[in-house]
């Protein structure tokens, strides 16, 4: 019995989407150095400052996660690589689960809602839902925040290659502008560029520190 509940505890996520692709980009960063340096110092020294930095963002994790994680000090190649995130997917936390009706509750002014597919959607591999409607030439962003589902709604001009304000990675980016309330009847503009392709976006995120910053402008 007592192994069987071992097993269950072991099994629970304790990664964010976006902390799963920091632990990417570090793997990343050893297959790189293995591939170009014969150095068996310097290759050693890549791992553990990537075991370093993926420790400083998970600070709180138990012995069994940390033993889990210290495998990738014996990651060599790009198979072990793939094999290593295939199964730490299964310990990341997915994003909320939600319906086209709950996503429509968030805009309530919004006429003849049209949310994107949710049957498409691994809610492994997302920080957000973004996506844009065509019909009503807006685009629609909801993650969470607080504990709460929420959704900003806005125009989006698409024109440039550029930094996106939510991913912090250069890629085919657009003007998000949503009219947000600032008084008991005052609205003003605000937005900032972001990528085109949400899907793409949430592979780039390796931190939600820029999404929570775009979130707190549209909501104050």
């Amino acid at each position: 019995m007592t192994k069987k509940i071992n097993i269950v505890l072991e099994n629970i996520p304790f990664l964010r989407h976006d902390q799963y692709n920091f632990i990417k980009y570090q793997l990343s960063n050893i297959v790189h150095a293995r591939l170009t340096s014969k150095d068996e110092e310097v290759i050693n020294t890549v791992k553990l400052i990537a075991m370093d930095k993926i420790f400083s963002i998970l600070p709180n994790l138990n012995e069994n996660q940390q033993m889990l994680l210290s495998r990738i000090v014996n990651i060599e190649e790009q198979n072990q690589v793939d094999s290593f995130l295939t199964e730490l997917k299964t310990y990341v936390i997915p994003f909320r689960s939600t319906s086209e009706k709950a996503l429509s509750k968030l805009f309530p002014k919004v006429k003849k809602f049209k949310g994107p597919d949710l049957n498409t959607i691994d809610f492994r591999d997302i920080s957000y839902i973004g996506w844009y409607d065509i019909r009503s030439e807006r685009k629609f962003l909801v993650t969470e925040h607080n504990g709460k589902l929420i959704g900003f709604q806005g125009t989006f001009m698409k024109s440039i290659k550029g930094i996106c304000s939510i991913c912090n990675r250069y890629e085919d980016v657009g003007l998000f502008m949503a009219n947000v309330k600032t008084g008991k009847e005052t609205y003003t503009n605000r937005g900032n560029y972001i990528c085109a392709d949400s899907h793409k976006c949430n592979q780039n995120l390796t931190t939600l520190d820029k999404l929570h910053y775009l979130i707190e402008l549209l909501s104050n």
